[in-house]
């Protein structure tokens, strides 16, 4: 596995990063559904040791992943897996708990600490403010600011992070928060990394970047060929795409594309559509998704730089669409 250094962390962590979000299984946040089903906790441990074994040692989670659940099923590795081996990141944000505000104080410090009991360990490596959701006028960064520096301060995280769906509204708050790593939206379906002036701020703050949902959820494999039904408390059931037939169609033309343009890979459709991502940043991972070791394996083949000129021919097979 290819490692890169992460921005001025200066921590050597694997180009592809473990993503635990199904970890948590199916959730709700009040009535929107947050998780993924069908995942089992056997297969999560499995997981999670083969991407030790295969060197990918940067793992992240969430407190909302499960209420907990993600984050403890980490938390009960350390017997197997050196716990000094890996590269810990958590986030927490999305549960309001009995706030009508996002990051109440008081509610962020349980949170934060709960993180630390459920992950059976002092210090996290990595704390990420989950979203910029700070009221309507920012009025709400200020504290979240203060008491995610103040457990820096405390040494129960080395280093801070900011995340968010939207590129711009990581750009409104990113000089406020100095984060030492970002957390965007990307995909060869989304370029607004670039348009909204993440990239260049990055690049030139020599900032670490986890760029997440890579696959789109698993849309961009090109596998669903029909309209898909997801279980009660599955993300993906709020997804119009993967019932919508001209998108599935198209996402299985681009992936007999790829199958030939990369025949040479063991999984092309992955090789082109999450290592075209690389050439955004040179402190850069991909936050991939690995529900099993089937899919640890393949992330383990993956995460290296394409040539300029393939790089480009995937963009240009998305911007068609």
């Amino acid at each position: 596995m290819r490692k890169i250094i992460l921005g001025r962390t200066n921590v050597e962590v694997s180009a592809i990063s473990l993503g635990t979000w199904a970890y948590g299984g199916a959730n709700h946040s009040g009535k929107m559904a947050i998780g993924w089903a069908g995942q089992s906790e056997s297969g999560s441990t499995s997981a999670l040791k083969r991407a030790w074994e295969l060197g990918i040692n940067h793992w992240d989670t969430a407190d909302v992943y499960g209420n907990g659940r993600s984050e403890k099923i980490i938390g009960s590795m350390w017997d197997d897996v050196s716990r000094n081996d890996i590269f810990l990141a958590t986030k927490f944000g999305w549960d309001r708990g009995p706030h009508k505000q996002w990051y109440e104080p008081k509610y962020m410090k349980k949170t934060m600490e709960q993180s630390l009991v459920n992950l059976k360990t002092d210090c996290v490596d990595l704390m990420y403010l989950h979203h910029c959701n700070f009221g309507e006028n920012g009025e709400y960064f200020d504290d979240a600011i203060e008491v995610i520096q103040k457990f820096q301060e405390e040494g129960k995280t080395r280093f801070i992070g900011l995340s968010d769906w939207s590129s711009y509204n990581v750009m409104q708050f990113i000089e406020r928060c100095n984060p030492d790593v970002v957390q965007p939206y990307r995909n060869v379906l989304n370029d607004t990394y670039a348009s909204s002036g993440l990239k260049q701020y990055i690049d030139s703050h020599n900032l670490g970047i986890c760029f997440f949902t890579p696959l789109k959820h698993g849309l961009l494999t090109g596998k669903y060929t029909k309209p898909a039904k997801f279980d009660s408390g599955d993300f993906r059931s709020r997804e119009s795409d993967f019932s919508n037939l001209e998108i599935l169609q198209t996402m299985q033309n681009n992936k007999k594309l790829l199958v030939e343009k990369f025949s040479t890979h063991p999984h092309p459709v992955m090789r082109g559509v999450v290592d075209s991502l690389f050439s955004d940043s040179q402190t850069g991972c991909v936050l991939l998704g690995q529900r099993n070791v089937t899919q640890v394996e393949t992330a383990a083949t993956l995460g290296n730089l394409l040539t300029n000129k393939d790089t480009e021919w995937v963009r240009d097979l998305y911007k068609k669409d």
